[in-house]
């Protein structure tokens, strides 16, 4: 009888929580929204819909989302590094994703590094690392002719200084959408 009561139990709160997933997908008007179990899905409009704090869900374009992914536009480096961090993968992926669905939309990969090296090897630097982002762009989904490569070296510093905390926000790309 234990185990039969048991059994019951996880049947019910399975069926509980298939019922309830199907509802995450509905819109207010009562259509059904292309939800991914909780995650931001897009409607055929490409507004991107997502739960946010008290049930409120964007409807905005997925580029202007100030909690969404897509959000993130600059990717960071090490020292002397072209290299992508891991901790930067999430966010190439998505730009990736985003520019794979939608095929009007180009980019503008600026490659900057810090003041540290000469103006040449600075200017080759940058331009490496923002070929690297253009590189996995690509293999996840863009196509060559939605991005552009710009390198400008140490010329185009985020914050003056000189010391490891300004040379750690130098040493970047960011993404700049041209069109959507």
């Amino acid at each position: 009888m234990n185990q039969w009561l048991t059994n019951s139990i996880a049947v019910a709160s399975l069926l509980l929580l298939v019922a309830c997933e199907g509802t995450l997908g509905t819109k207010s008007d009562g259509t059904a929204a292309n939800a991914d179990k909780g995650a931001g899905a897009t409607t055929s409009t490409g507004a991107e819909t997502k739960p946010l704090v008290g049930s409120a869900v964007f409807q905005g374009h997925p580029l202007d989302d100030p909690e969404g992914v897509l959000n993130a536009r600059v990717i960071y480096f090490d020292f002397d590094k072209s290299d992508i961090k891991k901790e930067f993968r999430a966010t190439i992926e998505a730009h990736a994703r985003y520019l794979a669905n939608n095929a009007s939309a180009t980019v503008v990969l600026e490659g900057h590094a810090d003041e540290r090296g000469s103006r040449e090897y600075n200017i080759a630097l940058s331009e490496r690392r923002a070929s690297g982002v253009r590189r996995q762009m690509v293999l996840l989904g863009a196509t060559e002719g939605q991005l552009q490569v710009v390198s400008y070296g140490e010329e185009r510093p985020a914050v003056q200084g000189h010391d490891e905390s300004a040379w750690q926000l130098n040493r970047r790309v960011e993404i700049n959408y041209q069109s959507r």
